[in-house]
C-alpha cells in the first residue's frame, strides 16, 4: 500500500530502516576494510575471510525479513 503524499505509513518507515542499515553497513565495513588492510593475519587470512563471508551473510539474511 503506498502512503499518501506527506506522509509515511509504517512498511515505508521499515524500508527507509532498512536502507539506512545497509548504508551504514556499507559505510562501516568500507572503514573497516581500509583499517583491517593494514594487517597482516598471516596464516589466518583464511579464517578471518571466511567470518566477514559468515558475517555479512548473517546480516543480509537480517534485513531480508520472511519471505513469502
Amino acid at each position: 500500500m503506498e502512503s499518501p503524499k506527506y506522509r509515511l505509513n509504517k512498511a515505508d518507515l521499515i524500508s527507509v530502516g532498512r536502507g539506512l542499515l545497509i548504508a551504514c553497513g556499507g559505510a562501516a565495513l568500507t572503514y573497516l576494510t581500509e583499517t583491517i588492510a593494514k594487517f597482516d593475519f598471516g596464516p589466518y587470512a583464511p579464517v578471518v575471510v571466511a567470518g566477514w563471508s559468515v558475517i555479512v551473510n548473517i546480516v543480509r539474511k537480517f534485513l531480508a525479513g520472511e519471505v513469502k
